[in-house]
């Protein structure tokens, strides 16, 4: 079968001004469902980026995030006596009972947010080796003291070294500013986990419970026996990753719908552009149409020639809107996160799903929108076509 497909660059010629406003209105729809697709990526990927894959979750299993959670003393102490959790040099369990809870703070953007503080132990900062203390100094145990993430540094007021925040009944000092690989902890605030649960008067237990494997791969080993201790049913161990991750459902799937549909609205204006390009391309191409089929192009390659140009325009398209995207990985959110109730900075990522997603949405409005016009060409007569001129 042959096809003239230099007739086809040919044409993009003799029709700049058409064929670049079909392009630049699909390029401005991929770029709008790729800036979605990365949004929600962006999101998952901060949250992954949380966790550390050697590292074990504990929380109640009707717990929502681990606000909601509770683990008492006694049965954190029992978590501490299964096997395969890693011990440090003197011989003390790699494991951080920690507290979470929500305070309020002026953004700089305006309004009142959700700030996550975390108590921790100082085997937290062993668990999570991307933690950094960047500036100040790290808080000191049994004090009123707290560190904050670059974050929380960044998009609220009154959180500068020295300053002083009141949460809890009580003052705390700002002693230290940590960075924490771009991760979910770079929106939060630590503080000792003692003095967090005596404000709070929750000394009877901690929100959830972590801790490093003594191997990679023994988290089902441990979880077969978690499972088989009957004082913790109503506890479930995740990775800390996969738990995290799942912090990042609900805000994804909400961008995924509102972005999605916003970008089927906008595509058919784009679909109905490049349905009136090839429609004029076809109106203003009779006589070369009726030529070309005297010269023996069967109506199957007239068909194939029409719509190829419609999904190079669209193709061409969406490679600029994808272009243009890419970009975005530059700039970074803060929004409030459904998972946690409190606030999250993001940025923007990039991955070959999207890339190959984007593309084949702009290839998808290309055929949409120059099939019928090149069945039209198709089904053109000689005579009738010749005729024309």
């Amino acid at each position: 079968m042959k096809i003239p497909f230099k007739y086809i660059l040919r044409n993009f010629k003799s029709r700049r001004l058409t064929t670049a406003i079909t392009v630049a209105g699909i390029a401005m729809v991929v770029f709008v469902f790729a800036a979605v697709l990365m949004m929600a990526y962006g999101i998952q990927k901060t949250l992954v980026a949380t966790g550390e894959p050697d590292n074990v979750i504990i929380a109640r299993k009707s717990a929502n995030g681990e606000i909601s959670s509770i683990v008492v003393r006694d049965d954190y102490n029992t978590i501490l006596t299964l096997p395969h959790i890693a011990k440090s040099k003197d011989g003390k369990p790699l494991a951080s009972g920690e507290t979470v809870v929500i305070i309020n703070l002026n953004k700089k953007s305006g309004g009142l947010s959700n700030v996550t503080v975390r108590g921790v132990a100082q085997e937290a900062f062993i668990l999570r080796p991307h933690v950094h203390i960047i500036e100040g100094r790290n808080f000191q145990p049994g004090a009123r003291e707290v560190i904050v993430g670059s974050s929380v540094a960044k998009n609220f007021f009154g959180v500068a070294l020295g300053n002083t925040v009141t949460f809890g009944g009580d003052s705390w000092t700002i002693v230290g500013r940590f960075e924490a690989g771009k991760s979910g902890f770079d929106s939060e605030m630590w503080g000792d986990n003692d003095q967090l649960q005596g404000a709070f008067k929750r000394q009877g237990g901690y929100s959830t419970v972590t801790f490093k494997l003594d191997q990679p791969d023994a988290f089902n080993a441990f979880a077969a026996a978690f499972n088989n201790e009957p004082r913790l049913q109503q506890f479930e161990p995740k990775p800390e990753q996969k738990f995290f991750a799942e912090q990042s459902e609900v805000m994804a799937l909400f961008i995924h719908i509102l972005g999605i549909f916003i970008t089927v609205v906008f595509s058919f204006g784009a679909t109905i552009g490049a349905m009136i390009t090839m429609y004029a391309a076809v109106a203003n191409r009779t006589v070369e149409v009726g030529t070309m089929r005297a010269l023996g192009f069967r109506r199957r390659s007239v068909l194939t020639a029409f719509l190829t140009e419609s999904l190079t325009i669209a193709l061409i398209g969406g490679m600029i809107g994808l272009f243009l995207a890419s970009f975005l990985q530059f700039f970074s959110l803060s929004t409030l996160n459904y998972g946690s109730f409190a606030e999250l900075e993001f940025s923007f990522a990039l991955s070959p799903a999207i890339v190959g997603w984007s593309l084949s949405f702009s290839l998808f409005m290309g055929f949409a929108g120059g099939f019928l016009p090149a069945a039209r060409a198709a089904r053109l007569k000689i005579v009738d076509a010749l005729r024309s001129a």
